[in-house]
């Protein structure tokens, strides 16, 4: 009986125990980037600027910066940063939740990437992964292109439609 019993609480236990899971996510974000951030990633949370000590979070559009004692965050950067140039100025990729909590890793981390200007942007990419940008949402050039596109099917159709209004009618006045 004893063993009856101890056999049925192992089999309950081992129905109990749930096999463990793994679980991938996979997130993409290209087309929240702004045209001056630095291209090869799919994904990213911030752009650390070692120039400024600042951060720019991708998925809100704000920049993080330290002013008076507190990380503000704004649509713009302080007057203190008007010289600074996005498009040439060097951006640190960081995928954590908050990075200023730990700005002193960052800033020791970064400090060689101070002054730099060799990184590749999204707006002068021509990759693929990057179409959103150069066809329209990110650096306007795209924009013109894809309405000069409508306006011309626009104007087919249009040609079209009259061709078949002309059909067996004669000349329009």
């Amino acid at each position: 009986m004893k063993k009856i019993i101890l056999t049925a609480a192992i089999f309950l236990g081992c129905l109990s125990i749930k096999p463990a899971s793994a679980q991938i996510s996979l997130s993409i974000n290209i087309g929240s980037q702004p045209d001056w951030g630095p291209t090869g990633y799919d994904h990213a949370d911030y752009y650390y600027m070692p120039d400024i000590d600042s951060y720019y979070d991708v998925n809100t559009h704000q920049y993080v910066y330290f002013n008076n004692n507190a990380w503000i965050h704004s649509a713009a950067l302080p007057p203190r940063y008007s010289n600074y140039d996005v498009y040439h100025s060097y951006k640190v990729v960081v995928n954590e939740r908050t990075p200023w909590v730990r700005n002193n890793v960052y800033r020791t981390k970064y400090a060689n990437y101070r002054g730099r200007h060799d990184q590749n942007i999204i707006r002068d990419s021509r990759d693929v992964k990057y179409t959103k940008h150069w066809n329209g949402n990110g650096n306007g050039k795209g924009n013109r292109q894809v309405v000069r596109k409508e306006v011309r099917n626009d104007r087919k159709d249009d040609r079209k439609d009259d061709r078949k209004n002309d059909k067996g009618h004669g000349h329009r006045d």
